[in-house]
């Protein structure tokens, strides 16, 4: 995928909300819309149509990403498994939509393309932003947007705080703690991990118990994404960027460089 550029202030982004992305009707224009209630159907001819694409010779990642636009379930359950593509009511969770549909057509794509998809995020050769935007449409696309910035730049930004609090731990002569990932919360969130997800839990009616989902975690992500973006201003979260996007690029280059020393 091309490292979508954002509208407007750097580090953030266009916000497509779940009534934009996905089509069920509310009786209040004003209120926020809610999925419908799930159940175990599956769009049958989204996928009849994504799998006669690969048949015919249609390039995967087109036929994925047209399929993608098509698709018209915000959440579902699949063989038992929820299915959450949407995190917030914002953020498109493409890979996760990619993953569901590979389920479908896995046989028509390469074992190495499709381990590189879904692992690394990554396409064989990258989209242009405008082929993207054409694919996925333009509320899907500001929702991808969403997720770009708000989990998976997010989460590239919290390894780099909490590496950057181990060197400065270690420099010092202290033994690596585990405290240190709630120092790397507090510089950038102003409050430990603890604590943010306490409240975080206490917002989405989680009890303190409760273990958490991948789909609570991604959640959890945004929400603190989007704390951070209201709280800090403009230019320190524009610097948060350029880290998070150095760091997830380093990432990916690793990431590449072991697959191909296999």
């Amino acid at each position: 995928m091309p490292r979508p550029a954002p509208g407007g202030t750097e580090g953030t982004s266009p916000t497509a909300t779940a009534g934009e992305f996905w089509s069920w009707p509310s009786s209040d224009p004003g209120a926020q819309e809610s999925p419908p209630n799930l159940d175990e159907s599956t769009p049958s001819s989204e996928i009849f149509e994504f799998r006669a694409a690969l048949a015919s010779g249609t390039p995967w990642e087109r036929a994925l990403l047209t399929a993608m636009g098509q698709w018209p379930l915000a959440e579902e359950i699949h063989n038992g498994r929820r299915f959450k593509y949407m995190v917030g009511g914002e953020a498109f969770d493409w890979l996760l939509l990619a993953e569901r549909l590979c389920l479908e057509g896995e046989d028509f794509i390469p074992p190495r393309d499709l381990e590189r998809l879904l692992i690394q995020g990554e396409f064989p050769e990258p989209f242009e932003e405008d082929d993207l935007r054409e694919l996925l449409g333009f509320s899907k696309y500001r929702a991808y947007l969403n997720f770009h910035y708000g989990v998976v730049l997010e989460e590239a930004l919290q390894l780099d705080a909490e590496e950057t609090a181990r060197k400065r731990h270690l420099a010092r002569g202290f033994y690596d703690s585990e405290d240190l990932e709630e120092e790397s919360f507090r510089h950038l969130y102003t409050h430990t991990r603890s604590e943010l997800l306490g409240e975080f839990r206490t917002q989405a009616a989680l009890g303190p118990r409760q273990g958490l989902t991948l789909s609570d975690l991604k959640e959890f992500t945004y929400w603190l994404h989007k704390r951070r973006v209201n709280y800090w201003d403009p230019a320190r979260v524009a610097s948060d960027t350029r880290i998070a996007i150095c760091r997830l690029g380093a990432l990916r280059e690793s990431a590449l460089s072991h697959s191909l020393s296999r």
